[in-house]
């Protein structure tokens, strides 16, 4: 039974939904356009709380947590965030209140059955608290009034609490802390696991709702990227798998992404793989210009004896490719020197409208700078012509 933790703001909106309470949050994508996304951020609060959601614990000690942001300040606190390395991140209304009334509850399973753990000392410093934590069972015989007296939350909503935990094949139910208001308890901070083999029976959640606490620095290619595909209609992306990897990739469209990369593995060049991503879209040239050269810098920057370059992807329906080829080229342009220098071959593989003048174009460009290694027409399979690439590489 594989543990998975939701995003906060989707085990919110479960929460929030089965109390029958509004919930005003906002889940933000940092690798897509953050200023469109906060336009739907709909509220006349004075502050907000910006945090990192990626199933990240102790986030507040960590400086993933901002304060008292002001609604014209939400853009510069995503992006501080997402500098960091995290893609995704909740904005919320801040709820003031004192950190004396913030408590803490949990429901869990153990061997012994479904426990729900409450503490009237919740927050950051819970586990100090440990001596004042108590455990009950529930079942037929719960003592309901005890655990509303312990929480505060009344009976039937506990009873909610339970079923969403059950409904939801949840493995935890985490609140902490909350806070007890007038109009109800105040959920600050919530933590969702669920049984991920189960997205087939719920309807709250889906393999879409999972984060990963994986984090890492981003390059400042992958950061250009990130902008560029922001700004653009079309789409780009790319991920640094290895920094001193021999195998760049340069490629369009999503498919032909999926299946150089798996050649790639499957013949055993896993390990010197140095990058995975593509554009597409039918992209302008000074966007694929822009693309490419992020690519090229990554590539110039390694230190591998042996690289090479492949320029690939399946028969466009619609991108032009003497135009996507005229960005690439523009790229290369600037740094055949260097490339050339470090003995870098590229090889290329495309197909589309206007195939035959951009194979051209860039073939004789290839060739005049000293880098061709070879260029296939959609006539050579996409494999083929990536192992035709690899064996210029000695593992």
């Amino acid at each position: 039974m594989p543990r998975k933790r939701l995003s906060e703001f989707r085990a919110k909106t479960i929460v929030h939904h089965a109390l029958t309470m509004p919930y005003m949050g906002w889940s933000i994508d940092a690798e897509d356009d953050i200023d469109r996304q906060l336009q739907t951020v709909q509220s006349d609060a004075e502050r907000f709380v910006v945090k990192v959601d990626q199933g990240i614990k102790g986030r507040f000690k960590k400086g993933l947590v901002l304060l008292n942001v002001a609604p014209q300040g939400l853009g510069d606190a995503v992006r501080r965030l997402a500098d960091k390395g995290y893609r995704w991140c909740l904005v919320e209304p801040m709820a003031a209140h004192a950190q004396a009334e913030e408590r803490y509850l949990a429901i869990s399973h153990t061997r012994d059955g479904l426990f729900l753990t409450a503490n009237r000392n919740g927050g950051i410093d819970v586990e100090g608290n440990a001596h004042t934590m108590t455990s009950t069972r529930l079942g037929e015989t719960t003592d309901w009034a005890s655990i509303v007296a312990q929480t505060g939350f009344n009976e039937h909503s506990l009873r909610q609490l339970m079923q969403v935990y059950n409904d939801n094949h949840c493995t935890l139910l985490e609140i902490n802390p909350y806070y007890m208001h007038w109009k109800g308890p105040r959920l600050l901070d919530l933590a969702m696991e669920v049984d991920d083999t189960a997205e087939q029976l719920v309807a709250g959640w889906s393999e879409d709702d999972f984060r990963s606490t994986t984090v890492k620095a981003l390059t400042a290619e992958e950061r250009a990227v990130m902008q560029l595909a922001a700004k653009s209609p079309a789409s780009f992306t790319l991920e640094v798998m290895n920094p001193d990897g021999a195998v760049f990739l340069l490629l369009s469209g999503g498919g032909a992404s999926i299946v150089v990369a798996d050649e790639v593995y499957n013949r055993g060049y896993g390990a010197v793989l140095a990058n995975y991503g593509e554009y597409s879209g039918n992209p302008n040239q000074q966007e694929t210009y822009l693309y490419a050269r992020a690519v090229l810098s990554l590539l110039l920057r390694s230190t591998a004896p042996q690289k090479v370059l492949f320029i690939g992807g399946a028969v466009a329906n619609f991108t032009d490719i003497s135009s996507t080829f005229g960005g690439i080229i523009q790229a290369l342009n600037e740094v055949a020197g260097e490339l050339r220098r470090q003995a870098v071959k590229v090889y290329v593989r495309r197909g589309g409208p206007r195939q035959e003048a951009g194979l051209a174009m860039i073939g004789k460009v290839l060739d005049e700078h000293g880098l061709l290694g070879a260029v296939h027409d959609p006539s050579t399979p996409l494999t083929t012509a990536v192992d035709e690439a690899l064996q210029k590489v000695t593992l």
